[in-house]
């Protein structure tokens, strides 16, 4: 069977290696190693006495990492740093990693591509498959379970919440009255029915995205995930350490910032970032899906 390639750039890659003042030696932590792009030029940085950790929730992402990044450029070969490679939830941080062990963390919240491009996954209503969307794939509720077995006001809510849809409600009742609902089309076909397409600002937002962002974020928990990644940071950071967080939408965008901001204001953190950093007009030319990308990052007092 032959491999599947997936393309993956990295997104903000120089302001984050920047941000985080990636030193030789020094231990960093890759919160959402995915194809390990960010991590690779960390690698190249820290050296042979530095330690570099990737946590990933999906296993197959972690092993498409751990390859790439067990092949150092032929002129860093025995100047590659130790990698631990942990599966699981960045929310763990706080229980696998020592406490004032950690130079700089990054995360990068965005789904990856591995994810985006593999039908099969159920994370983009681009392409017909099953209704998946858990990152780890032997862990939690399905897409599938949530639009099935969920009651019509917690699935409002849900997308309204998560998604920010103001036409949840209208989206919850089409959904339940054309259960049982079995694949990504089905879903798409029933809420484009119900909630057709609007403006934005940037341009025509398809009537699904909302929703579909919602249900990920719901399976996947990956709001409480960062909150306890953000909670569990001050302990984790040296004195002098920095984080660099990149989110894409802003219900994320405004915990890391809230979280940023009260840290600064209790003495824990340097506020770095005064306003997001957002991708220039070549990288987004380059790679669309930078173009919602926003950097936020804090240095350890």
């Amino acid at each position: 069977m032959t491999e599947k390639k997936f393309s993956h750039i990295p997104v903000l890659l120089k302001e984050t290696i920047d941000f985080l003042a990636v030193r030789r030696g020094g231990t960093y932590v890759d919160a959402t190693l995915g194809l390990g792009g960010h991590s690779y030029e960390i690698a190249r940085q820290i050296g042979g006495e530095g330690k570099l950790i990737g946590f990933d929730k999906d296993p197959a992402a972690l092993e498409l990492a751990r390859k790439r990044l067990s092949e150092p450029p032929v002129e860093l070969q025995g100047d590659w740093p130790t990698i631990r490679y942990e599966q699981g939830s960045f929310a763990q941080i706080g229980e696998l990693l020592e406490a004032g062990s950690v130079d700089g963390l990054m995360a990068d919240l965005g789904v990856s591509s591995l994810q985006l491009e593999d039908a099969s996954r159920g994370f983009s209503f681009q392409a017909e498959g099953p209704l998946d969307m858990r990152m780890d794939p032997h862990e939690g509720m399905t897409a599938e379970q949530v639009v099935n077995r969920v009651d019509e006001q917690t699935l409002a809510d849900l997308i309204y919440e998560f998604g920010e849809e103001r036409r949840s409600r209208r989206i919850a009742r089409a959904i339940v009255r054309a259960r049982p609902v079995r694949s990504i089309k089905q879903l798409v076909d029933v809420i484009s029915a119900a909630a057709p397409t609007m403006k934005s600002e940037r341009g025509r937002i398809h009537p699904a995205t909302r929703t579909f962002q919602a249900i990920r974020i719901f399976v996947n928990r990956e709001l409480d995930d960062l909150k306890a990644l953000l909670e569990s940071l001050p302990k984790v950071l040296k004195p002098g350490g920095r984080v660099a967080i990149i989110s894409f939408h802003s219900l994320e965008d405004r915990i890391v910032k809230d979280a940023i901001r009260d840290g600064a204001k209790a003495g824990i953190y340097e506020v770095l970032t005064k306003k997001p950093v957002t991708a220039t007009e070549i990288e987004i030319d380059r790679n669309p899906r930078s173009r919602s990308a926003k950097l936020r990052a804090a240095g350890r007092r």
